[in-house]
């Protein structure tokens, strides 16, 4: 008896021992790589929007059980290079296929989460910069990223809004389009690696002068705007 015979054998008709250690290590993996997924989805662009096949989820899978095989040799070479259905297929009357099939749909589904999460902050980010380049258009000044009430009032000496935001922009050549390209900067960087929408707020030098910053709670983004 070969070894994935006697693998098969010892646990036909259980749950395999190696089930929960294989899930959370995918789910982990596959968290992760969100940067990956991300890219591939981009890479995809409009097509990847009516897709409905994971983009990720497969090679999470076979890096994890490669990864758990190498450090547990009783566990077979499920993956050939031919692809997750093989090993299905190979597995068919065993509970390794549920198992594997279990663990599948749920990193689908953290999958699916993961890019409507990036779509929802990529209407956020496309929202902002629209109310930026509105502002702009109408009067002139930009819609100030702390109250999202009042237009900023943008000189060579000083940035300020009614709501509390001041920065002195003494010897910097700051004008309303510098300016935007910051906020459009900063929030795009954010965007690279996180969901979530971000926040600005003032924040104090050591030596006391204000600066306006970004900030994300979810991720510890943290950046000065001005």
């Amino acid at each position: 008896m070969d070894a994935v015979q006697r693998h098969r054998s010892m646990y036909k008709g259980t749950t395999p021992p190696w089930k929960e250690t294989y899930r959370k290590r995918c789910v982990e993996r596959l968290k992760n790589s969100r940067s990956r997924l991300l890219e591939k989805f981009r890479q995809m662009g409009e097509d990847s929007g009516g897709s409905k096949h994971s983009l990720l989820v497969q090679e999470v899978m076979e890096e994890e059980w490669s990864a758990l095989q190498s450090s547990n040799q009783s566990l077979p070479s499920l993956w050939n290079g031919n692809g997750i259905r093989d090993v299905y297929t190979a597995q068919q009357e065993y509970d390794e296929l549920s198992a594997f099939e279990e663990i599948q749909q749920e990193l689908i589904a953290q999958e699916l989460l993961i890019l409507e999460e990036y779509n929802s902050s990529m209407w956020y980010e496309e929202q902002y910069i629209n109310s930026v380049l509105e502002g702009m258009e109408t009067s002139g000044q930009i819609i100030c990223p702390v109250c999202h009430a009042n237009n900023l009032t943008v000189s060579s000496h000083f940035t300020s809004c009614p709501c509390g935001l001041y920065v002195n922009t003494i010897g910097r050549n700051l004008t309303a389009e510098v300016l935007q390209n910051l906020l459009e900067q900063r929030v795009t960087e954010h965007m690279e690696d996180c969901l979530h929408k971000p926040s600005f707020s003032m924040a104090f030098n050591t030596d006391g002068s204000p600066n306006l910053m970004i900030s994300c709670k979810v991720c510890d983004y943290l950046s000065v705007v001005l």
